[in-house]
């Protein structure tokens, strides 16, 4: 490479008109390092004394950038390559069982780490998270076997690993899968005060609150400018004998309530499915959350990291602004995300 990471970030960011942030600088010299350990020469890593760390692990609060940070690292790299939402990830992995279930746990998971191997050597999984029990009893032997093929990892999450699937049910068969990730992370945080969503220049367009009759108003005002000309039809969505009928549809725009989608027993897999046919969705009455009802809340931060994968852009109406709206005991920190990126899908210009 003619020029290092530093350098080329430091372009990147002056071409993007951002902030050049020490914090972030250091990120990408530490990844600088990760680079050298795994991607240049054998006589590199027989000097590293971190030859043996596959996975780069940035961790820390919202909007501080570190989605911005590693996807500049993952164009950057001239390798086989894979960027997967990490739900998505495991859905490929269930499916791949579920086809071959006449197989041992332990031979499912050897072919299937096989084919990933034959695809890719780097995986990047952006805003690692853990909140299913069926994941997290799999995932030790899992990304054990991801290890031994020699396939790489980086990783961002909000939470620092020790704490992955923090208060989940049997969390102690999950803690193999902490240790692993221990021993082959180079584990950073990077800590910014601002969310760079919020800032000034990224102002809510699309974000219609509180729930009422002017704003019932605004939204249908913005629906019928978006959808002039476009052709109204419905479509079904059917996952594996869970249907869903979505009426208000214009040639990849949709429009649909909250309770549509996050009331009925749907998960990512739905909401992936739902986004292949979409290119910007409204949904309409976001309630204010609360313990009562959490699990409503956790389908709905799902979609939006589904969603946010997927570069879906959005418009929503809401009982409260973003700053007010209020989270369940258990899904705060998580919650914080959701919050983010509504801020900026709900932002981004939309043509």
């Amino acid at each position: 490479m003619s020029k290092s990471f530093e350098k080329e970030f430091i372009s990147f960011c002056e071409n993007q008109d951002l902030e050049i942030n020490i914090n972030q600088i250091n990120v990408i010299k530490i990844l600088e390092e990760y680079y050298q350990i795994n991607f240049t020469s054998f006589f590199s890593k027989l000097f590293s004394k971190k030859s043996s760390q596959k996975c780069f692990y940035l961790y820390g609060d919202v909007g501080v950038g570190k989605t911005m940070i590693l996807n500049f690292f993952f164009d950057l790299l001239n390798k086989k390559k894979l960027r997967k939402h990490f739900n998505e990830f495991m859905l490929n992995f269930h499916d791949f069982a579920y086809e071959r279930k006449e197989n041992s746990e332990e031979n499912i998971i050897d072919l299937f780490v096989k084919d990933l191997k034959s695809k890719t050597s780097l995986i990047y999984f952006d805003e690692f998270q853990v909140t299913n029990i069926v994941d997290a009893m799999i995932l030790g032997k899992l990304f054990d076997q991801i290890f031994k093929e020699n396939i790489k990892i980086i990783v961002t999450s909000n939470t620092k690993i020790s704490e992955l699937y923090k208060d989940g049910l049997q969390r102690e068969q999950f803690m193999p899968f902490i240790k692993k990730m221990q021993q082959q992370s180079i584990e950073h945080e990077l800590k910014i005060e601002d969310d760079y969503r919020k800032s000034n220049d990224n102002q809510q367009q699309r974000y219609f609150y509180p729930l009422s009759q002017e704003t019932n108003f605004k939204i249908n005002k913005f629906f019928r400018t978006i959808t002039k000309n476009k052709k109204k039809s419905t479509i079904s969505i059917n996952v594996k004998g869970r249907n869903l009928k979505i009426e208000n549809f214009y040639d990849g725009i949709l429009r649909i309530k909250f309770d549509k989608l996050c009331d009925q027993n749907l998960g990512a897999e739905d909401y992936l499915e739902i986004t292949k046919n979409c290119k910007f969705m409204v949904i309409e009455q976001i309630p204010q959350f609360n313990d009562v009802n959490s699990n409503q809340q956790q389908r709905f931060i799902t979609l939006l990291d589904v969603i946010y994968d997927k570069n879906i852009l959005l418009a929503v109406t809401a009982d409260q602004n973003l700053d007010q709206l209020t989270s369940s005991k258990f899904l705060e920190k998580p919650f914080k995300r959701t919050i983010s990126r509504l801020y900026e899908l709900t932002s981004k210009e939309y043509n």
